[in-house]
């Protein structure tokens, strides 16, 4: 008769969580906006940019449903997309990438990511990342037992230290991620941080992995400098982007990568096994947004945004609550030391209950014990839903 391990005292079950799993939690981000949904607040905590969608589109993706495109597209997406992509990268970058070979349809900028770390990084390599970061980064690399290592950027404008840089490279460093214009922070990495950086992956041999998903969302005359367009970075370069911020679809995780065509086809087939493909009626509506809309409609996305900043940096200064002025992103980040609570937890939930407004605590950024002084603020809203936010947080 077989025994079952339980039968024997001194054996440990093999019905046990993975090693990853004890430290794996809800993001504070999602905790947030869990909250704030339960007391029916205004939600300024996670980025669900639900400003109107572009009207191509919308059209585009409700007509390819009823044409029956509702089955499985090719793994690295829809030819129609894939060449769009690719098309707008050359516009805007003059970056030259060939669809059939070098273009990944993702489900989001986060499944481009995923299969980005899976074709590319092993167990126990380093990634280096700039903090403030985002936990999502972060924890894709947890969740595939790499190493993120953190380099500070010098608060409060978020200057990239150059020595901080290089002495964060160890043998075990394979890659660096990049986030430009950078969730939370809106910094905008100059072009001359971007060469420093390329410097090194230059200098060791490095992967770069980009997230470009904010490059439209750029203010006060700035410019988005793609990483890619330097001089020996298109090889190692892997852009990771998306139609969630541009299109306000982020319901609709759908996301693009771009790189070399030795590292696409991996990359193409982890995606595939995460995920099959992208969602397929979707793929034919942000096709048709990259083919139709005008020139003006991204530089109107920017002005309007920039609008939306500067309403939620003068409630915020009225509320004395200190914010550092986002040059990119549609993120704020301000000080939260008048408000009571011993962490940014604390102070998040604090501000949600007196004001109806969830924020992000700033810790959720940083790693532990920094960042407790800073809540972060999402202005991608309606802006009924925006001016209503201000006037709540003029009233703390």
């Amino acid at each position: 008769m077989t025994r079952s391990l339980a039968s024997h005292p001194h054996t440990t079950s093999r019905l046990a969580l993975s090693e990853l799993a004890p430290g794996a939690m809800q993001s504070e981000i999602r905790a947030m906006t869990t909250e704030c949904d339960r007391i029916g607040g205004i939600n300024l905590a996670q980025g669900v940019c639900d400003t109107p969608v572009p009207a191509p589109v919308e059209a585009e993706a409700i007509a390819a449903i009823r044409a029956g495109h509702n089955i499985y597209t090719r793994l690295d997406g829809i030819t129609r997309l894939r060449q769009a992509i690719a098309a707008k990268q050359q516009r805007d970058y003059g970056l030259a990438y060939d669809s059939e070979t070098e273009v990944l349809v993702a489900s989001g900028a986060t499944g481009g990511l995923h299969a980005a770390a899976m074709a590319l990084l092993n167990p126990h390599d380093e990634v280096l990342l700039f903090e403030p970061f985002y936990g999502y980064h972060v924890s894709t690399l947890k969740s595939m037992r790499v190493k993120p290592v953190f380099v500070p950027l010098a608060a409060p404008h978020w200057e990239l230290d150059t020595d901080a840089l290089h002495a964060a490279i160890t043998p075990r460093t394979r890659a660096i991620l990049l986030n430009t214009p950078a969730n939370p922070s809106g910094k905008v990495f100059s072009r001359s941080e971007i060469e420093a950086i390329a410097d090194v992956c230059r200098e060791h041999d490095l992967f770069l992995f980009t997230d470009e998903i904010y490059e439209y969302f750029v203010y006060d005359g700035t410019r988005h400098i793609a990483p890619a367009t330097l001089d020996g970075m298109r090889e190692r370069t892997i852009v990771l982007s998306g139609f969630s911020k541009t299109f306000s679809v982020t319901g609709w995780r759908l996301g693009y990568a771009t790189a070399d065509a030795k590292w696409m086809a991996a990359m193409a087939y982890f995606h595939d096994l995460t995920y099959v493909c992208a969602p397929s009626a979707l793929q034919h509506g942000a096709a048709a947004g990259l083919e139709q809309l005008p020139p003006s409609f991204y530089t109107q996305l920017a002005a309007d945004h920039q609008s939306k900043r500067e309403r939620i940096l003068a409630a915020l200064r009225h509320a004395g609550m200190e914010p550092t002025v986002p040059a990119g992103a549609y993120y704020v980040l301000a000080r939260a030391s008048r408000l009571p609570g011993k962490t940014a937890a604390e102070k998040a939930r604090h501000l949600l209950a007196a004001t109806g407004v969830a924020s992000v605590a700033g810790s959720a950024f940083f790693r532990h014990g920094h960042g407790e002084d800073l809540l972060r603020f999402c202005f991608a809203k309606r802006d009924a839903d925006l001016d209503e936010a201000c006037a709540r947080l003029r009233r703390l």
